[in-house]
């Protein structure tokens, strides 16, 4: 096995040089959008106005649902969201949180060890993926020589993950909670490369049939693309549900200026505000690049 950190080095998906920040979909019953995802996913109000609600843990926001009077329900193979996954703090808050979906009748669409993490997956009642995962140590991880990271789909064991883990009320998400990831569905794989890895600058860090892993810091991944049900579809509409934007944070304000600098070099439409960039990307989903 080798790795790459020690102990001294940070792990942990938001301490890496760039990491995802925030989700926001568009959905078309706010009110009943919100409560699922206050029970459900254990997540508070943190702010409210006319047409949308910001949600998160502990009082950082994660993610912001609005609607609109024009919004029309993207069809399953549009560019957009896969799934948003909420990282919880560690394997004991993964088994409360399933304990709490288990005696809340929670309908769950998968469960896998994928060797850096073990996770759970669902649906929100309209059709947004969700990822709920808890990482390994980082010294569990392998890395090959090319500076991918090992990572599989195995079956997790969701029963024994039941009983090991406490029976008591679930009084929503620890603190601690974030973003560890957003996986996409795009059109292509080849310009997915292109534009996360080569215009970002992020690392490829894993490839599966039909789908590239990036990440920051050597994490496993920060975004996922995948093209399993969205090959070769235009881009997305303004008005469709679903993710209208994610947010990339950077602790490193020169991969920031890098990356300002290699979408203004390509003429990428942009439009800047301080230090934060606002652009499409080439599926149509908005990008928010903050330093």
């Amino acid at each position: 096995m080798t790795t790459e950190t020690t102990a001294t080095q940070p792990t942990h998906a938001l301490d890496m040089p760039a990491y995802i920040d925030h989700s926001h979909l568009v959905v078309s019953d706010l009110p009943m959008l919100s409560d699922w995802y206050q029970k459900a996913m254990g997540l508070s109000v943190l702010e409210k106005s006319a047409f949308g609600q910001t949600l998160g843990v502990a009082g950082r926001p994660l993610l912001t649902l609005t609607t609109a009077a024009n919004a029309a329900r993207a069809p399953r193979n549009a560019p957009g969201l896969f799934h948003t996954a909420f990282l919880v703090p560690d394997r004991f808050e993964l088994g409360r949180w399933l304990v709490h979906a288990a005696h809340s009748g929670i309908a769950l669409t998968g469960a896998s060890d994928h060797l850096v993490s073990e996770a759970i997956y669902l649906d929100d009642p309209e059709g947004n993926g969700i990822e709920i995962y808890r990482d390994r140590d980082r010294s569990e991880w392998n890395y090959v020589p090319d500076g991918t990271v090992k990572m599989a789909t195995l079956p997790l064991d969701l029963q024994k993950l039941y009983d090991e883990s406490p029976k008591e009320s679930w009084g929503g998400q620890a603190d601690g909670t974030a973003i560890g990831h957003i996986h996409l569905q795009v059109s292509d794989i080849p310009e997915a490369d292109g534009f996360f890895r080569d215009v970002l600058g992020l690392d490829l860090m894993a490839r599966y049939p039909g789908a590239s892993f990036f990440a920051s810091g050597k994490y496993h991944h920060h975004i996922g693309a995948n093209v399993w049900n969205s090959r070769g579809q235009p881009k997305r509409q303004s008005n469709m549900t679903g993710l209208s934007d994610y947010t990339i944070q950077f602790n490193d304000a020169a991969k920031f200026e890098t990356a300002a600098k290699k979408l203004e070099e390509l003429e990428i439409p942009t439009t800047r505000q301080g230090e934060r960039l606002s652009l499409i990307d080439p599926w149509g989903i908005g990008l928010n690049l903050v330093a």
